[in-house]
């Protein structure tokens, strides 16, 4: 049976924040770099956990996405991550419905760049493909990110404007992985 705890960035201790960064550093078999713990911070950190240790992990975090000249409030989601002794037992849907109750009634549209290789996990919970071109608004203007095509996927919640997933979108720029 597994536990689910939400906690804000601020109220991690300093043990929580050290097993937290561990268990993504394992589980992205040490593609998570500086950029990407950065990235987690600063939301909600769904935490789960079996018999007390930390089995799963995803964070919701405001970012500010722009489609058809409107700035949506979205929230993204970050470090979904599954320790890999607990995998395929559920661990991921348990955070992500969480963090779906998190984006359906706290924000406008939620977006998350998938990196997961599972085939439809997130279509499969309802998440749609962005089809149209992706692009960031940073410190130069607007920039193109085709290498995003096709990869970042949006939740409709109760107060998603009206949107075209074949237009252009952009997020707002940030270190390292834009999206």
């Amino acid at each position: 049976m597994a536990d689910l705890r939400t906690v804000h960035t601020a109220d991690l201790d300093a043990v929580d924040r050290r097993v937290v960064r561990r268990l993504l550093d394992d589980a992205y078999g040490g593609d998570f770099d500086a950029d990407d713990w950065d990235h987690a911070l600063g939301g909600l950190h769904i935490l789960v956990t079996q018999l007390d240790e930390l089995v799963g992990h995803a964070a919701v975090v405001q970012r500010r996405v722009w489609h058809r000249d409107v700035s949506i409030r979205t929230g993204y989601v970050e470090a979904l991550a599954v320790r890999a002794d607990h995998r395929q037992e559920g661990i991921a849907s348990t955070a992500m419905t969480e963090v779906e109750r998190i984006i359906r009634t706290g924000y406008d549209l939620g977006a998350l760049s998938d990196g997961t290789n599972i085939e439809d996990f997130y279509q499969r919970r309802g998440w749609l493909t962005w089809r149209g071109p992706t692009a960031v608004v940073g410190p130069t203007g607007v920039r193109r990110t085709p290498d995003e095509d096709g990869t970042v996927l949006v939740l409709l919640t109760p107060t998603t404007p009206r949107l075209d997933l074949t237009e252009a979108i952009a997020c707002d720029w940030r270190s390292g992985d834009v999206w």
